[in-house]
């Protein structure tokens, strides 16, 4: 994809997608679309609370409670795969395990199983029909009943994970709410707040629709992913910070496209930024969770994967556009962005050759100023030049010769 520039010699040429991100010139017009990109990111969070309303979360065994066997991945007759165990379950009880899966590294292999609470009687059923199935081997190398472990496991310990969770969110964000407020201002934390909000849902969101399991590690990592999420949408203010500096003394442009520039200059560092981060995450996803068949690590890695991406789309599409349109409410950038809308104007008037359009109308105090720098004449006898037509005004009721003479 290309565009065409004007080059210095007054010929165009060809400027391609990855240039313009380089430069950072306000080519990519982002703020200035705000409306579409308020549209799609607000259909993805009805979508995704709908998700979360309707299908619910798959909470996992430590939030729900149930019971946990393991099984040796080796047995008599060699490796023994998770779905020779969830057959081997099916068999026992006549449905399917929750989740079976295999955990460890080389040697230390296990294949853990995860149900809903079993009565002992169930317990030794399956127990029993496992190591007649697939005699799994015990530390002595042979096969034996006791190879198979089981555990209970309290509903109660994910519930306090949550609650502690909650309550480090809920510091966090007060804690974000107090450093935004004072380093930037008032708007850029209430932009920054939502932004991260959205991160928040959509990453929930998602988990919902397609059914991942909840486990304590998503709870976690769902904490990592808010600091990845503010730490860009703050480089992005501090970038806006810095262009808007005197803004509204100047008249070059207005507060939006100043936003917009400062976007498009941490347009590049976002995307390298974005895309270092997801690379390990990527790679503990891959190697952790396929390979090595860790599911704690999978379960830490697909909610960092999805909170990095929402909230690099949220600091570049959400943060900047929410606090410009909440900075556009204030009546001193609406009249400077008519200042510069003016400049331009006559601007565009002198080089067509057009006349110069009046300056629009101004508050009282200022039309006051203008009147009375507007009657200053030239005293008489002043020697330099004829005075200008405002000099030649006279009082109401007088006449503009003396009485009595007559001019020659």
């Amino acid at each position: 994809m290309a565009t065409q520039s004007t080059a210095d010699d007054g010929g165009t040429r060809r400027t391609s997608v990855f240039e313009r991100l380089y430069i950072g010139n306000g080519a990519f017009d982002i703020v200035g679309k705000r409306l579409r990109w308020y549209v799609s990111l607000g259909l993805l969070v009805l979508v995704c609370i709908a998700g979360m309303g309707i299908k619910g979360f798959n909470l996992g065994i430590d939030f729900e409670g149930g019971t946990k066997l393991q099984v040796p991945a080796v047995g008599a007759q060699g490796p023994i795969s998770t779905d020779q165990v969830q057959d081997a379950f099916q068999d026992a009880l006549g449905h399917r395990a929750e989740t079976v899966q295999l955990v460890g590294t080389a040697g230390n292999q296990t294949i853990q199983v995860r149900t809903e609470s079993l009565t002992p009687a169930q317990v030794s059923d399956v127990k029993e029909t496992l190591f007649d199935q697939l005699k799994p081997l015990g530390t002595d190398g042979q096969p034996s009943p006791a190879a198979v472990s089981d555990s209970a496991v309290s509903g109660t310990w994910g519930g306090e994970i949550t609650q502690q969770a909650l309550l480090a969110l809920g510091v966090f964000l007060v804690l974000v709410t107090v450093f935004l407020a004072f380093y930037f201002e008032k708007w850029m934390a209430v932009a920054a707040l939502i932004a991260l909000l959205h991160d928040v849902v959509v990453t929930a969101g998602l988990y919902a629709l397609i059914g991942f399991e909840v486990t304590p590690s998503t709870v976690i990592g769902l904490l990592t992913i808010l600091g990845f999420s503010l730490y860009d949408t703050v480089v992005v203010f501090d970038k806006v910070k810095e262009n808007t500096r005197g803004l509204l003394g100047l008249t070059r442009r207005t507060y939006p496209e100043a936003a917009n520039l400062a976007v498009n200059q941490t347009l590049m560092r976002s995307i390298n930024t974005s895309v270092i981060a997801l690379l390990p995450v990527a790679g503990l996803l891959v190697v952790g969770a396929w390979l090595l068949g860790v599911g704690v690590l999978r379960d830490l890695a697909l909610v960092q994967l999805v909170g990095m991406i929402a909230g690099v789309v949220s600091s570049i599409f959400l943060a900047t556009p929410l606090l410009v349109d909440f900075k556009m409410r204030d009546r001193k950038y609406q009249q400077q962005a008519a200042k510069v809308r003016q400049r331009r104007a006559k601007a565009a008037a002198k080089e067509a050759g057009e006349p110069v359009p009046d300056e629009p109308q101004q508050d009282a105090p200022e039309r006051e100023l203008a009147g009375a720098s507007s009657v200053t004449s030239v005293p008489v006898g002043k020697k330099s030049g004829e005075p200008g037509p405002q000099s030649r005004r006279r009082p109401a009721g007088k006449s503009s010769r003396p009485t009595g003479k007559k001019r020659r």
